[in-house]
């Protein structure tokens, strides 16, 4: 996907910088949510069959 795929129409060339770093920084933060919940779900798996 390119930058200029998140840009309105008619918006200049200028602004295709900040769609490709904002889609970055959505991709950072949509796989650090995943890591954390899966790291916060199997982390709380472990401690309920720890401490029935």
């Amino acid at each position: 996907m390119s930058g200029r795929d998140l840009t309105p129409s008619g918006e200049d060339d200028e602004y295709a910088g900040f769609a490709r770093g904002r889609s970055r920084r959505m991709r950072i933060v949509a796989w650090a949510a995943i890591v954390s919940l899966i790291l916060v779900g199997g982390g709380s798996t472990v401690i309920a069959l720890l401490f029935p």
